[in-house]
């Protein structure tokens, strides 16, 4: 825990446990898995985008309630004052609450299912949730093995993107495939950059974080690779004809992209300084997405 959290006030600390930026990871894959679809078949359900976007904030609500209801049980957090948990003095509380987010967002996605009269994005979504609970849940815990990015790519490319493609088309797609491996790249860096400040916490927890285990530096350097990767890779795609050349709009967080590295590499044993880097890695997510997402759409 960095000596700023200790010091801020009560409600901006529940603003941080909260984490409303964080929220953009869940809206992003839907967003750029309709652009896809729209750009491939011309179909866009307004409905079912908005209930899709509903239901993932919801089941993120979740991830987050919980992933903080089962870090209390190891430990970890016992210095984390931006804990959900360590804020409501209750457990058992955070716990339902989280599970209620995830019934809630469950619902909405059954109401996608019915209107499509097809089960197939509850498969895909319970899926996601599964790799979301192995995360941190017990008996598994995978998180604590430095498998979370792994578990985020998939679930936040591939399958999250799968399921806004088939929520709009009922159909499969190449292109989609292709351009989740971007948005999967892009969101595990978010979870990436949001362990360099802890590095102690984990150690002492027996959390083998890819930051434990690499070492902050070697980290950094790893960050710099993986975020300039989504870039030429794009282009790349652009050159081959998978993505319109619209979809270059998202080089526009460019900057953002040379800012979290910079930061990152001046800072990366500095817990104090280090620490919002989680947040400019989610501004490089929003912009890069969001304009991906609309490169789709106009292109």
């Amino acid at each position: 825990m960095t000596r700023n959290h200790i010091s801020m006030p009560k409600n901006k600390l529940w603003i941080a446990a909260i984490k409303p930026p964080m929220y953009s990871v869940a809206i992003m894959p839907i967003w750029v898995g309709s652009g896809v679809a729209f750009a491939e078949t011309k179909i866009f359900n307004g409905v079912i985008f908005a209930v899709f976007m509903t239901a993932a904030i919801l089941i993120l609500a979740w991830e987050n309630i919980s992933n903080d209801v089962f870090d209390s049980e190891t430990g970890i957090d016992k210095n984390k004052h931006h804990s959900l948990v360590n804020l409501s003095g209750n457990k058992q509380l955070m716990f339902w609450l989280g599970n209620l987010c995830l019934g809630s967002g469950l619902l909405g996605i059954i109401v996608i299912a019915l209107l499509q009269k097809d089960p197939t994005v509850i498969g895909i979504i319970l899926l996601c949730c599964g790799l979301g609970y192995m995360y941190q849940g017990p008996p598994f815990r995978l998180g604590y093995q430095g498998l979370g990015e792994i578990l985020c790519f998939v679930a936040f490319g591939p399958l999250g993107m799968a399921a806004a493609y088939y929520s709009q088309t009922q159909t499969w797609s190449i292109t989609n495939l292709a351009a989740s491996v971007i948005v999967g790249i892009v969101t595990s860096l978010v979870l990436f950059c949001s362990h360099f400040h802890q590095i102690k916490d984990d150690i002492a927890a027996g959390k083998r974080s890819p930051i434990v285990r690499l070492g902050t530096q070697k980290s950094a350097q790893v960050l710099v690779w993986f975020t300039a990767s989504i870039y030429p890779l794009s282009l790349l795609l652009v050159g081959l004809g998978v993505f319109p050349i619209w979809t270059l709009l998202s080089w526009v967080s460019l900057p953002f992209a040379f800012k979290l590295c910079r930061h990152v590499l001046e800072n990366h044993d500095l817990p104090d300084k280090v620490s919002n880097c989680k947040f400019i890695a989610v501004t490089v997510h929003f912009w890069s997405c969001l304009l991906f997402g609309t490169g789709f759409m106009l292109g």
